[in-house]
């Protein structure tokens, strides 16, 4: 269990980045982001792939479970969560997004577990969420305030609902699927990934010459690399071994840990420290954490 959780919180950590690389390459769209991010995945998949001789090759039947969930946890989810931190800024986003470990924790119950083992656990993070909603955003970004926040926290929700069915769907492809390898697993969704990023940029992204002309394009590859290989690849790998030792409901509160990264990065890429209620928050997010890991011993 314990290699289980450090995986999960490990994870966490490398997607907390995701919430800040957007800020840190302002001036691109959210497609050529997202496709930047996962071309690099897929790239570093494939890599892996064809270095690994005689490894694990999917049926056509896994290749298609990998595509559609693929298309679900990390293109169709990075795109929304990008449009949002376009519309709302960063911090709005990322508590949305954190009410994914209690969507998960519900949904995702083992049997054998008791309600009332879940409560303190739900209610802490639940607490933090409420916490740092009640904080006024208006400070990230130099002061400016958000272009379209409410249109911003509807494409939250979508990218929410998004990953919390990849997150159910591929621990329950997992457990059923014990012979399948996770890294190996974490290769075929790259490549599924990279396929469909690159399909996107080319319907919709913005022309290389574009791209190559900006002043800032290296700043750009180098995240663009950061978050395909650290927060796509290395994060599912890490994260698959989560999901195969861990069940659901654990898993859903450990992604606790990807919000109070996401807020520590973008604290220090404003260059502030947290106000007294969003310390507190954050005390509270790693309390439901430990609450949760001793419920589930």
């Amino acid at each position: 269990m314990g290699a289980g959780v450090l995986a999960g919180l490990a994870a966490g950590a490398l997607w907390g980045l995701v919430f800040v690389a957007p800020r840190m390459a302002g001036g691109y769209s959210p497609v050529d982001l997202t496709a930047g991010r996962f071309v690099a995945y897929g790239a570093v998949a494939t890599a892996l792939m064809l270095a690994a001789r005689g490894r694990q090759r999917p049926t056509a039947r896994q290749a298609g479970a990998a595509a559609g969930l693929s298309l679900l946890g990390f293109t169709a989810y990075y795109l929304l969560l990008v449009l949002a931190i376009r519309d709302a800024g960063t911090e709005v986003p990322t508590l949305i997004i954190g009410t994914i470990p209690l969507w998960v924790m519900l949904l995702g119950k083992p049997g054998h577990l008791r309600w009332t083992a879940l409560v303190p656990g739900l209610a802490l993070t639940a607490a933090g969420l409420a916490l740092m909603m009640g904080v006024p955003h208006g400070g990230e970004a130099g002061g400016a305030a958000p272009a379209h926040p409410w249109r911003g926290v509807g494409l939250a929700v979508g990218a929410l609902a998004c990953w919390t069915a990849f997150a159910l769907l591929n621990a329950a492809w997992l457990k059923r699927h014990p012979e399948v390898d996770v890294t190996a697993w974490a290769n075929w969704l790259g490549v599924a990934t990279g396929l469909g990023a690159l399909l996107l940029w080319l319907a919709a992204g913005s022309p290389p010459e574009v791209l190559a002309a900006r002043p800032d394009r290296w700043l750009f590859a180098l995240l663009c690399l950061a978050t395909g290989f650290g927060s796509a690849w290395l994060a599912t790998v890490l994260w698959n071994v989560a999901s195969r030792r861990l069940s659901a409901s654990l898993c859903g509160q450990l992604i606790v840990s990807e919000t109070l990264f996401a807020l520590l990065y973008s604290f220090a890429w404003d260059g502030r420290w947290p106000s007294p209620a969003q310390s507190v928050a954050c005390v509270l997010f790693t309390l439901g954490i430990l609450a949760s890991i001793r419920a589930h011993r």
